[in-house]
């Protein structure tokens, strides 16, 4: 028979849900401080940015993402086709501050040319410092604007094909290719990434349009009106934010997020665009908006009193209601600070045996 230690483990749950990083360094920074993963789709600029070289590996492929958008550096990453992501981190927690855009995620978007990337949000509530505690999603324009016509579930996969063009399926019955041209010779695949490569998240609708007068092809990428990366120019900060607020789970639920550790983008667009290629989400970095504010959020959190400081035991009653001494063998009502009561067997009970 297993036994339960509810108040065990609800006080050990607390104090890892409410741990937040904030890194010993001489000052902080409002910029990324690392990249932590790095997987591009297939894509006519993948391997070149970042380059790939001989013996590169996925950490020594992030190392070179990291000297391009981590700190105040504004070079940029291709993510490839869809699905192709980043994943990356700040030297602290970063605060979801009520009212407020929190997270400035930059590309290298201009009018007519968005290339939207999904954001997510990670919060490192197992303490381990790796972005591997459940994601949630930045609930976009796409979701009220284009109600129906968003993909959710969304899978595929591609396949290698050395120096020729990537074949992909998914999961709605379609397939197609990444199709190479002459500007870009190098291989579209991945190199440090063995085939094939599957990807899942949410598929935007498609906002490319070819405007031209059917012998020149003029390509127009519609830009969504909110919560998508490299979907805006860097100028408009305001366009090119999200709102830890509009995170959701894996049901579309919203999630109530204090703080959060780890952002990933992935690309959201499946679609090409005539002589011009697939459509790649691009990234050269990112900003908390509120640096001050999250660190002195992050202090508060920390220096707040702890469960055991702020409840305490006031005492205990016999199951009659009279008042129990610590002799008393049996279960006993504990009384505490904060007005809780809990039932408690005096001296508790060390036996494995089902009751």
């Amino acid at each position: 028979m297993k036994k339960a230690f509810p108040i065990l483990i609800a006080l050990t749950l607390a104090s890892t849900v409410s741990a937040q990083r904030m890194d010993d360094v001489a000052e902080h920074s409002r910029h990324i401080k690392a990249v932590d993963e790095y997987l591009p789709a297939p894509g006519q600029f993948v391997n070149t940015i970042p380059e790939y070289e001989s013996g590169d590996t996925p950490a020594t492929m992030a190392a070179k993402c990291t000297q391009r958008i981590g700190g105040e550096q504004s070079e940029i990453i291709t993510l490839g086709a869809y699905g192709g992501y980043v994943t990356f981190h700040f030297d602290h927690s970063i605060a979801n501050i009520q009212g407020q855009r929190d997270l400035y995620i930059k590309g290298n978007c201009y009018a007519g040319n968005s290339e939207p990337g999904i954001v997510m949000v990670s919060k490192d509530t197992n303490g381990n410092g790796l972005p591997d505690d459940p994601w949630y999603e930045i609930s976009g324009s796409a979701d009220t604007d284009s109600a129906g016509l968003v993909v959710y579930g969304y899978a595929i996969t591609y396949q290698p094909n050395p120096l020729g063009d990537i074949t992909w399926t998914d999961n709605q019955g379609h397939s197609g290719t990444i199709d190479r041209n002459s500007y870009h010779e190098q291989e579209y695949f991945p190199l440090w990434h063995e085939g094939p490569l599957t990807f899942h998240g949410t598929l935007l609708p498609k906002n490319a349009a070819n405007q031209g007068n059917g012998t020149t092809e003029y390509w127009v990428l519609s830009a969504f009106r909110y919560g998508y990366a490299d979907n805006a120019p860097n100028s408009d900060v305001e366009a090119c934010s999200i709102d830890l607020a509009w995170a959701v789970d894996e049901n579309r639920q919203s999630v109530d997020l204090d703080f959060i550790d780890f952002v990933r983008v992935y690309n959201g667009e499946n679609q090409k665009c005539g002589w011009i290629g697939e459509t790649s989400t691009e990234i050269s970095g990112a900003e908390d908006l509120h640096l001050e504010q999250s660190l002195n959020a992050i202090t508060a959190r920390i220096t707040a009193p702890t469960p055991s400081e702020e409840r305490k035991e006031t005492a205990r009653y016999t199951l009659d209601g009279r008042l129990a001494t610590a002799s008393h063998r049996g279960a006993v009502v504990v009384c505490f600070s904060d007005g809780t009561r809990e039932v408690r067997l005096n001296p508790p009970s060390t036996s494995n045996n089902p009751k």
